[in-house]
């Protein structure tokens, strides 16, 4: 049953991803909520990572902190959370230390036998719909609410690694030395993540967002049988199952770093983030008309290290990225979500990042004729 929300007052962000013109371009920057701000180091002061994670009000209020500070700058939020609650949920122990760190990671494909062959996605990520949904009614309408998910690839490899990791060795090694088993963990992966997303939207989220941020690891051919199929079934079985439980078909956007643009386009998702090595221009040639003739939105994609660069840089560079997804478009601001091509960083000073969005909201803006 669809629950009752405060209504909507910018839906920027919304009509963007649905591939219409706007006014200027929405803007919204992955990790927006983290560590760059003095308010988020203060309450990791006293909780731990995960502990914030889990608890809905402490999760809300990390999430309206970039809201508060930048109101009427930001065009959505982004739920608190992480990629690997999803691996919490099958029954892997995480901590953050102060990466992330598995203390039981799957070195064979006998490991799989260890996780559950189910698993109560309500009972396990329960604590994540209760932040959407206070964060949903905290937010009273501002701006919309995204909720996300990473992939089934970048998942595995954090789960087969044991943490992050330079090469991906033990990961890839499984795709090549065990492709079956490899196969059948990414389908248990991507069951998870469509019952994950589906409620996250029960829970009031208006946008999601899947990260597979390790994409850019895999050949293409390797992308298309290891990380496509699973995204693919992730955007199709969302949308029918929201459209069975009655539920808005929210707007999809995928997030596949360093992956080919056409073949990410190619997975049926509404949007695709872009990293700073793409040219709009470039990718708008081979992503429009891929799926069903339409125009797909893109994001991103200014280099988070910008922002180090001081006003003059931040400026000079976000008015040559508007510019760029301007041409794009022929010339329109259109089907176009502002973001930078990958996380903020947690040295940026937080006016830097005021000064960014700023800057947005200036130079994505056309003239009215």
């Amino acid at each position: 049953m669809t629950q009752e929300f405060p209504t909507l007052t910018n839906d920027l962000l919304l009509r963007a991803a649905r591939g219409e013109q706007t006014e200027r371009a929405p803007v919204w920057v992955m990790r927006q909520a983290g560590r760059y701000l003095p308010e988020f180091r203060k309450t990791r002061e006293t909780h731990e990572f995960f502990e914030i994670c889990r608890s809905p009000t402490l999760a809300t209020e990390i999430t309206m902190q970039p809201i508060r500070r930048y109101a009427g700058l930001l065009d959505a939020a982004i739920i608190f959370s992480d990629i690997l609650v999803v691996p919490q949920a099958m029954g892997m122990e995480v901590i953050m230390n102060p990466g992330p760190h598995f203390t039981d990671p799957l070195n064979t494909p006998a490991d799989i036998e260890k996780l559950p062959r189910e698993v109560d996605v309500e009972k396990e990520l329960g604590y994540v719909f209760e932040a959407l949904t206070l964060t949903r009614k905290t937010l009273a309408g501002q701006v919309p609410l995204i909720g996300f998910s990473g992939a089934p690839w970048t998942l595995m490899m954090y789960m087969i690694e044991g943490g992050g990791s330079q090469t991906r060795q033990k990961s890839k090694t499984w795709l090549f030395k065990y492709p079956e088993a490899s196969k059948q963990l990414l389908e248990r992966i991507t069951d998870i993540c469509v019952q994950y997303l589906i409620g996250q939207v029960n829970a009031g989220a208006q946008l999601l967002q899947v990260f597979d941020s390790n994409a850019g690891d895999l050949s293409p051919y390797d992308f298309s049988m290891f990380s496509l199929p699973y995204l693919k079934r992730i955007a199709d079985e969302v949308r029918e199952g929201l459209k069975v439980r009655q539920l808005p078909v929210v707007p999809l956007t995928l997030f596949a770093k360093g992956a080919s643009p056409s073949l990410a386009a190619s997975a049926g998702y509404d949007t695709i983030g872009l990293d700073w090595t793409l040219d709009p221009r470039d990718v708008a040639k081979v992503t429009d008309g891929v799926i069903d003739g339409r125009t797909i939105t893109l994001q991103g994609n200014l280099d988070p290290v910008v922002l180090y660069g001081g006003r003059e840089a931040i400026e000079r560079e976000v008015k040559r990225m508007c510019s760029a997804f301007h041409d794009a478009r022929g010339g329109a601001c259109k089907a176009w979500i502002a973001n930078l091509g990958h996380g903020i960083t947690p040295g940026v000073d937080p006016e830097d990042m005021k000064f960014f969005l700023e800057c947005v909201h200036k130079y994505s803006a056309l003239p009215s004729s």
